[in-house]
């Protein structure tokens, strides 16, 4: 349930009777031959087929993160860390203010990883509220469904290239990239970078049949849904 799709007076019915909600991160920034806005997509996808059938109420995606690496590929937006945190603890702030005490983040994007700490710090301090984060592409069974077909499979590759993550006119190489030595690359240039890695792909292949990734979705919803349902 998509709180885009509700008007004010419909959340404040459902809070009358439920205080879950998830919020989706995503990132604008180069995916090869996929959309730029790739983490958004999927992780607003995965969360929303998540909780429909639990009628839990999904909020919009945040479509910006921090990606600072990848600022030689246009299109790309990235913002500093400490903007991210804030933007993020005061989002937070929103949903509990509201009635909102258990909130399910749903990142999509490894980049926005350093806020996590500070969001779980931010529920910590408020009593009654409960926050969990789930990166829903490496939780384990997904992870172990890549890694079972190619686990080269890395950013941009076949593993994040879905009917809703294509890009109508772009044409990836049918061949397996080795997976790219990122080591000691995280103080280096954006341009430097960009040479480094060349497409944008970190390695593996670029696509496989649909049965595979209908298979491997499946498994995401799942173990999404998990987290909306389990241990609160």
């Amino acid at each position: 349930m998509r709180v885009a799709d509700l008007t004010w007076m419909q959340v404040e019915a459902y809070l009358e009777k439920e205080d879950l909600c998830v919020l989706p991160l995503g990132c604008t920034e180069q995916h090869a031959h996929l959309s730029l806005a790739t983490d958004t997509t999927l992780a607003d996808r995965v969360a929303v087929e998540a909780a429909e059938p639990l009628g839990v109420l999904v909020f919009p995606a945040v479509p910006y993160g921090i990606t600072p690496y990848f600022m030689a590929y246009p299109g790309t937006v990235t913002v500093s860390p400490t903007t991210y945190e804030r933007l993020l603890t005061e989002v937070l702030g929103s949903l509990r203010r509201h009635g909102f005490r258990r909130i399910a983040i749903v990142n999509g994007h490894g980049g926005n990883t350093p806020a996590r700490p500070a969001a779980e710090a931010w529920a910590r301090r408020r009593k009654g509220v409960t926050l969990r984060w789930h990166d829903w592409w490496k939780a384990p069974r997904t992870r172990a469904a890549i890694d079972a077909i190619d686990p080269e499979a890395s950013h941009a590759s076949w593993m994040e290239s879905f009917p809703w993550t294509r890009v109508r006119g772009a044409e990836p190489p049918s061949a397996h990239k080795p997976r790219v030595d990122l080591s000691g690359t995280s103080d280096i240039s954006p341009a430097r970078f960009r040479a480094l890695i060349g497409d944008g792909s970190f390695g593996g292949y670029y696509e496989r049949p649909e049965e595979e990734m209908g298979a491997i979705w499946k498994i995401a919803v799942e173990e999404t849904r998990a987290v909306l349902t389990d241990g609160w």
